[in-house]
C-alpha cells in the first residue's frame, strides 16, 4: 500500500502598493514678507524657526523649494491651507503640489 504525502501549499499574500507620494512646493514671490512665510511654514508644516527660515531662503534664492512629501490628499490639503493663509492677509504666497 502506498502512502500519499501532502505538502502544505504556500499562500501568497497580495502586495499592497504604497500610495504615490506628492511634493509640496513653495513658490517665491517678491511681495510676501519673509517673516510671514516663516510663520506659515511653522504653522502648517510644523517646522522649527531655523528650518522654516532655511526653506524660505532656498525658495527666495532658487525660485521654489520642496517643503515636504506626503500622500496626495495630505499634500493638497497642506498646500491649500498654506496658500489660503497668505491670501487671508492679502499676500500672493503660493504653494503647489506635484507627483514625486
Amino acid at each position: 500500500m502506498s502512502q500519499t504525502v501532502v505538502k502544505p501549499g504556500t499562500r501568497t499574500k497580495p502586495k499592497t502598493a504604497k500610495p504615490p507620494l506628492w511634493k509640496v512646493i513653495l513658490l517665491n514671490d517678491d511681495f510676501t514678507p519673509r517673516e510671514f512665510v516663516v510663520l506659515v511654514l511653522k504653522a502648517v508644516f510644523r517646522m522649527d524657526a531655523s528650518h522654516a527660515y532655511k526653506v524660505m531662503m532656498t525658495a527666495h534664492q532658487k525660485g521654489s523649494c520642496v517643503i515636504a512629501v506626503y500622500t496626495r490628499d495630505v499634500a493638497e490639503t497642506k498646500a491649500k491651507e498654506a496658500t489660503e493663509l497668505g491670501r487671508s492677509k492679502g499676500y500672493p504666497l503660493y504653494f503647489t503640489t506635484e507627483k514625486e
